[in-house]
């Protein structure tokens, strides 16, 4: 379980997060949504140490993991992706999949990179392939399998859906649902709000830095709060 109690996030005299704090379960997939600029990837920064706490406290189960670099929270157990893809896109398939698994003490088996381009709804890219060579939605499913190789118990996914077409969003959902159903605790940061609803269990909102609502899906659409910070557009597609 990740627990974000209270964060705060500055960049010189301005707060990027304010008391921000929630919870992201095992098992369980929680999405954070909100307009461009509240904060969504900031916090994922904070959490995996690329930006440095102002105030509050990151725990992983009951270790509390801010202020360790990255990789070390890495290796804790949180892995994440990046809203802009960012593959070793000159080396292959296999390549990359490795670099995801630096913790491990052996190098991955075959079967084993079988089972994480399965698990990342790619099992047919072949491993040897150039990582820059695939599908864009290949290479967006292929970094979600990188940071499987970590075999982490939290996973945050930064925008993973950017780019996709309907089918391959819909196929994306039950990507993450069986991820979490394999007992990961699943943060979601999405702009397409009909993957949010069929994906997320519970969803908070962001706007300037602060939390404004959480809930299910339905009740985070209902929230008048939010459709005024969506302009009346993003909270009615949760409906």
């Amino acid at each position: 379980m990740l627990t974000l109690d209270d964060v705060g996030v500055r960049y010189g005299g301005v707060d990027a997060l304010r008391g921000v704090s929630l919870i992201v379960e095992r098992g369980r997939v929680l999405g954070l949504i909100g307009p461009n600029g509240a904060g969504k990837t900031t916090l994922v920064n904070a959490t995996t140490g690329l930006a440095p706490l102002a105030s509050g406290s990151v725990r992983l189960d009951e270790r509390r993991i801010d202020g360790l670099p990255p990789h070390r929270i890495a290796r804790a157990g949180v892995a994440r992706t990046y809203q802009n893809i960012r593959l070793f896109g000159a080396l292959d398939v296999r390549a990359n999949l490795a670099a995801g698994a630096f913790a491990r003490p052996a190098r991955l088996h075959d079967d084993e990179i079988r089972s994480l381009l399965e698990r990342a709804g790619i099992s047919q890219v072949d491993p040897d392939a150039q990582a820059s060579s695939l599908p864009y939605g290949d290479q967006r499913r292929l970094e979600i399998a990188r940071a499987l190789a970590a075999s982490p118990s939290v996973l945050m996914l930064d925008e993973p859906a950017a780019g996709m077409n309907p089918s391959e969003t819909t196929r994306l959902v039950e990507t993450i649902r069986a991820i979490a159903a394999s007992g990961i605790a699943v943060l979601l940061i999405e702009h397409d709000m009909t993957l949010v609803r069929a994906a997320c269990d519970s969803v908070v909102v962001l706007n300037f830095g602060e939390v404004i609502a959480r809930g299910t899906p339905s009740e985070v659409a209902r929230d008048p709060v939010v459709v005024e910070a969506y302009l009346g557009t993003g909270a009615e597609a949760l409906a």
